[in-house]
């Protein structure tokens, strides 16, 4: 799924009506107040509603939502599904998908304590070697997209499949763990009253919005996304950087799966697809913030907080567990449409 950069739209020279030419000076000023006003309303609508979210959250759960307990379940909840969507977030950069990522996730996290827990070995060289097994599944989804040329849905759809596969045989459907103590303090320290893990989880999320927004690799990634033939034309290796976000969707899989062992100490075999739902959920939803109809980090990371407060808050007045399904299911769809319905009105804005 292609959808339009906002530089695409905003660059394009404005063009003189029938009824500018005419001396109609009416509709040049409205047009001109909805931008000033309805485009930065639109942009960060997702800020305005989470403040909306947390107002009405503590409001009605005075002295259990707006406490600093709460405010760090939601952060440390949100940091491994922040890292996965991170690498996910790559990969469409330049206009593919990785339905393994998930599941690539919860490979890792099954290996990663397997290796501690059965093999006995040491917590450095377990991460190593998942570290590694999650960039091989990277690898191996870039080759069957960029030289082979199968769509990338099928080819990471497969990749899951056989992931999952891999899943089972090491855990032998069993919980695993728990892992070393000292090795879980990885994730469970915290640094000023934050979790370590949302710390690690925003210095990756201001490591890939550099190089996407403020770098040449960032800016041809982009250009592959929207329109690979073009950028091909244009003298970039398209298929360089399709095999690159593969490899980093796999490596950010990886250091999620790690991470969430190190929080949580027991791993379930059915661990990495609970991820996949939120994780593009964010993505997509990220596409209707800051730049809108692109998938950029800013957005994502509103997109992202904005799910988790509403979840926790609905969780903290009771609702049933299947609600956080059901919201992030119903953001997804609403993103989506959001975003095709924005691509549709594009060419008639450059009209």
């Amino acid at each position: 799924m292609t959808i339009d950069s906002e530089h695409e739209i905003t660059s394009t020279p404005p063009r003189a009506t029938g009824r500018h030419s005419r001396g109609d000076t009416r509709s040049p000023s409205r047009r001109t107040l909805r931008q000033i006003i309805g485009a930065p309303v639109t942009r960060y609508s997702g800020l305005l509603l989470l403040a909306i979210f947390v107002a009405f959250f503590s409001i009605q759960l005075p002295s259990v939502f707006p406490t600093l307990a709460t405010f760090n379940s939601i952060v440390g909840d949100q940091s491994v599904t922040m890292i996965l969507a991170l690498g996910v977030l790559v990969t469409f950069a330049v206009g593919q998908f990785d339905l393994s990522a998930a599941q690539n996730l919860g490979m890792c996290a099954v290996l990663c304590s397997s290796l501690m827990v059965h093999q006995n070995m040491s917590p450095v060289l377990a991460v190593l070697l998942t570290l590694v097994a999650g960039v091989l599944v990277g690898l191996v989804n870039a080759v069957f997209v960029a030289v082979i040329g199968i769509n990338s849905l099928i080819a990471t759809l497969g990749m899951s499949s056989v992931l999952l596969a891999i899943t089972e045989l090491v855990s032998n459907f069993q919980f695993i763990g728990p892992v070393p103590d000292g090795f879980r303090s990885v994730a469970n320290h915290q640094v000023l009253g934050i979790p370590l893990i949302a710390l690690y989880a925003l210095v990756l999320a201001v490591l890939v919005w550099y190089v996407l927004e403020h770098t040449p690799i960032g800016r041809r990634a982009y250009a592959v996304g929207a329109n690979p033939d073009a950028s091909r034309l244009a003298g970039v290796r398209a298929g360089r950087y399709v095999f690159g976000a593969f490899v980093v969707t796999g490596a950010f899989a990886a250091v999620a799966g790690v991470l969430v062992t190190a929080k949580i100490g027991n791993v379930a075999p059915t661990l990495g697809p609970a991820y996949m739902l939120p994780c593009f959920a964010a993505c997509f939803l990220g596409t209707t913030q800051v730049k809108v109809g692109r998938f950029n980090v800013a957005g994502a990371v509103i997109a992202l907080l904005l799910l988790a407060t509403g979840v926790k808050g609905l969780q903290l007045m009771g609702s049933q567990l299947w609600v956080t399904d059901l919201f992030n299911g119903l953001a997804l769809l609403v993103a989506v449409s959001a975003a095709v319905l924005s691509s549709k009105r594009s060419p008639r804005a450059k009209r």
